[in-house]
C-alpha cells in the first residue's frame, strides 16, 4: 500500500479512470451485441437503428479515450459493411 499522499491519490484517480473506462466499454460492447443479433435476424431496419447508436457510443468512448482512433474506425467499418451486406 502507498505511504505518500500523492501516490494514495494516484490510486483513487486510477480506480476511477478504471471504472468509468469499464462502463463505457461495456455499453459499447451491448450496442454492437444488439446490431449483430439484428444482423443474425435478418432485420435491416433494426440493424441499421441499431447501427447509428452503436456508432454514436463508439465515437463518444473514442472522445473520451476509452479507444484507440483506428480501433473505433475498425470497429465502426466491421459493423457497417455488415449490416450493409443485408439483402
Amino acid at each position: 500500500m502507498a505511504n505518500i499522499k500523492s501516490a494514495k491519490k494516484r490510486i483513487l484517480v486510477t480506480e476511477t479512470r478504471t471504472a468509468r473506462n469499464k462502463a463505457i466499454k461495456s455499453a459499447v460492447k451491448t450496442s454492437i451485441k444488439k446490431v449483430e443479433a439484428a444482423i443474425t435476424a435478418k432485420e435491416k431496419e433494426a440493424a441499421q437503428a441499431a447501427l447509428k447508436t452503436a456508432i454514436s457510443q463508439i465515437s463518444k468512448a473514442t472522445s473520451k479515450g476509452v479507444y484507440h482512433k483506428n480501433t473505433a474506425g475498425r470497429k465502426i467499418s466491421r459493423l457497417t459493411k455488415a449490416v450493409n451486406s443485408l439483402a
